[in-house]
């Protein structure tokens, strides 16, 4: 990879005139070591004179990562200088790349990214943000306003957080109360019914509809269709991570989703269920393969005091326990669970009708005689 990395560097040091040599670029980046290493939590600053050679290290860091950074972001975009072509061409190393930069621990102070930006645009009018968002096909229905605001995001995972979290159709009240959700449970899951809110589309995350517009009424819960593809457990780790660890996250959506479907799913029959009402599309292999992935990043997770998802679970708990909810929902399962099981049983039922009425007619026809 460092290979690629100083080919981007070169590409960025043609960009424009007045930037063509790297010691005024380190430069740059010396005038920005100090608010950039107070980014680094492992890094203590207070009362500490870092080695010369170490900020002198940090600085060629941040520029050689930095341009890498920002000069495949432009190539996504088709920013390219004329006459020049894509740098990664092969797509296998590319979905790589896109993986590596969304990455917790590989983050850059994002006001490096904007400054080596600035130095360096040309005549594009095309904000470095909307950049980010093209790059990696985020919804622009952002929960929070991310326009102008390039000095209030820390990092780039901060900003795809920022536009993956779509704000819900339906806003809900949450109120910070001693709750516990230890005694929520789908045991019964099968006598709910369940509808999508969409059906597959191209993005993995951030489609029309918002992934936190959870629903139960009536019997009915109404789920976003979720797209299990290869790359989809990295990229949910590390929002959940993100969420867990930032004092900046107040709404943990991520976290929230991801304990909700661990609940939701207990094994591949759960799976089966949703993936033939259209709420998840499995891309990946057999059903057993998503409960696991649901079930393992659903782990570890702390509920929150306000937990977003409570009173669909609690309403949902509510109505299967209710003992007709059950009976109904037993008879459903056992006699109408497939499409010929059903046919089998409106069959054997309307045998069993016949013959109760042959029966009745026949007794009806000794009383006379």
């Amino acid at each position: 990879m460092e290979k690629y990395k100083l080919r981007y560097l070169q590409r960025f040091l043609r960009r424009k005139m007045g930037i063509n040599d790297v010691e005024s670029c380190i430069n740059a980046m010396n005038k920005l070591k100090n608010c950039a290493l107070a980014c680094y939590d492992d890094i203590e600053l207070e009362g500490q004179i870092l080695d010369g050679n170490i900020v002198v290290k940090f600085s060629e860091m941040l520029l050689l990562d930095g341009c890498f950074v920002i000069e495949y972001i432009r190539e996504h975009c088709k920013v390219i200088p004329f006459g020049e072509e894509r740098i990664i061409k092969r797509e296998c190393i590319r979905k790589q790349l896109k993986r590596d930069l969304l990455l917790v621990e590989n983050q850059l102070p994002f006001f490096v990214l904007t400054t080596l930006h600035d130095m360096s645009k040309e005549d594009e009018k095309i904000p470095f943000i909307n950049m980010v968002k093209h790059s990696f096909s985020l919804s622009n229905k952002s929960f929070v306003e991310t326009e102008g605001n390039d000095e209030k995001i820390k990092h780039l995972f901060q900003l795809v957080h920022m536009c993956m979290s779509c704000r819900p159709s339906k806003v809900k009240t949450r109120q910070i109360r001693n709750r516990s959700l230890s005694g929520v449970s789908f045991t019964h899951i099968g006598n709910i019914f369940m509808r999508s809110l969409d059906r597959e589309n191209d993005n993995d995350l951030g489609g029309n509809a918002s992934l936190f517009d959870i629903n139960f009424e009536n019997g009915l819960m109404t789920i976003p269709c979720f797209r299990v593809v290869d790359d989809i457990e990295t990229l949910m780790r590390n929002l959940i991570a993100y969420e867990q660890q930032s004092s900046d996250v107040h709404l943990r959506y991520f976290s929230d989703f991801a304990v909700f479907m661990d609940y939701l799913i207990d094994s591949d029959k759960n799976v089966s269920l949703l993936r033939m009402n259209g709420i998840i599309v499995n891309k990946i292999g057999d059903d057993k393969e998503v409960a696991n992935f649901f079930n393992k990043i659903g782990k570890g997770i702390v509920v929150s005091a306000d937990y977003y998802y409570e009173e669909e679970c609690r309403k949902a708990v509510q109505y299967c326990e209710k003992p007709l909810n059950r009976i109904k929902a037993n008879f459903r399962h056992n006699y109408f669970n497939t499409p010929w099981a059903g046919i089998s049983t409106l069959a054997a039922i309307i045998l069993l009708l016949l013959t109760v009425t042959q029966t009745v007619l026949s007794f009806l026809s000794t009383l006379k005689k």
